[in-house]
């Protein structure tokens, strides 16, 4: 017999009460993939807000127009700043892509700072991603690029007043990279990268009656496209593929304890998900051989109630980024998935001559 606590062990059922706290999750991570799907063709619901979206085009333009004609103040801090944002609403791969360009600055010989928008997170000035800092308190993003990396990682709205905080606390960094903020034009940047997944820009139209923030011929150094599926590369300027992959998942209430995927195939698994795509983390585990039920989550769910109270699986399988929310939880059955991205070399090397191409200031 399996003892109830060890990694392997099924869960106990819990009574039809705590089962029924996961109707909520289901039901509002529903509704939000529903849109999503309205925004990836040109439907009734598309047409209806599309008058709303030239309003956002048109808001969206006159603020662009402020900042290139100095009507609004855009800073330069004192060292080269690499965005790495989206064009969409929506997760597409930008977490792993910011982890991995870390890595590749560093390889380069740079000390790259990480500077975030802390989403969820309650803070009061510009804060340092500490060793014991929390999802509530910096971001769940944040704090997994912080774990992941060891970088210098600062959260706070204001990206100039958050790398001018990091900046005067790590002096030695001589690179930012900024996860998200392609439209914070207050900040100037020396390189932006737009990633994008298999959905590209939908519908093509502006919120609120498509998925585009900005229109997708807004001018960026580099396009990444992070493709489970294998789609052809769009036509675009210096386009490539994100690669990722699926390493050994660590067990959430004993991480020193990891196992191949290949552990888990035949069993009973779950596989839930708080992300903007949940289906291309779905998909992935399906490609490296895993047969799977899934529960997907809104994005950013905060873990506040237990989705997985009443769940009869033998293992859960989740995010990173959903796993630092659940560090504390004693289920044995739930295992976090790491996702490692490959970026390619040209991109890299087009990041570095940029780079290197910096104003002194």
């Amino acid at each position: 017999m399996t003892t109830p606590g060890t990694p392997d062990a099924p869960h106990a059922h819990h009574a039809p009460r705590a089962r029924s706290r996961a109707v909520v999750p289901r039901l509002s991570g529903a509704l939000a993939h529903w849109v999503t799907a309205q925004w990836q063709r040109r439907g009734l619901l598309a047409w209806l807000l599309w008058p709303l979206s030239w309003i956002f085009g048109a808001v969206a333009a006159w603020r662009r127009v402020c900042f290139r004609r100095g009507w609004k103040t855009s800073t330069r801090l004192p060292v080269p700043v690499v965005v790495v944002g989206n064009l969409t609403v929506g997760g597409t791969g930008k977490t792993p892509t910011v982890i991995a360009l870390v890595a590749a600055l560093r390889a380069q010989g740079y000390t790259p700072g990480v500077l975030s928008r802390g989403y969820g997170a309650a803070l009061s000035r510009p804060t340092e991603v500490g060793a014991d800092a929390t999802p509530e308190a910096v971001g769940d993003e944040p704090l997994l690029i912080a774990r992941r990396t060891g970088a210098p990682v600062w959260v706070w709205p204001s990206r100039v007043e958050g790398g001018r905080a990091l900046l005067a606390a790590r002096p030695e960094c001589d690179v930012i990279v900024c996860d998200d903020g392609l439209q914070h034009y207050a900040l100037e940047r020396d390189v932006e990268i737009a990633v994008f997944d298999h959905r590209l820009g939908g519908n093509g139209f502006l919120l609120p009656a498509g998925p585009l923030r900005e229109p997708l011929s807004r001018r960026r150094d580099a396009s990444l496209i992070n493709d489970p599926y294998g789609k052809t590369l769009p036509a675009w300027p210096n386009t490539w593929r994100l690669s990722l992959t699926l390493g050994h998942a660590w067990c959430v209430s004993q991480p020193s304890l990891t196992r191949a995927l290949a552990h888990f195939a035949g069993r009973r698994v779950l596989a839930a998900a708080g992300i903007g795509a949940p289906e291309r983390f779905f998909a992935a585990l399906r490609g490296a051989g895993l047969q799977i039920e899934t529960l997907a989550l809104p994005d950013h769910y905060d873990f506040a109630a237990n989705p997985f109270d009443g769940v009869a699986a033998e293992a859960i399988l989740i995010t990173e980024k959903d796993a630092v929310k659940c560090l504390t939880w004693s289920d044995p059955r739930v295992w976090a998935v790491p996702a490692e991205a490959a970026l390619d070399a040209r991109l890299v090397s087009l990041v570095v001559e940029k780079l290197r191409g910096y104003p002194t200031v």
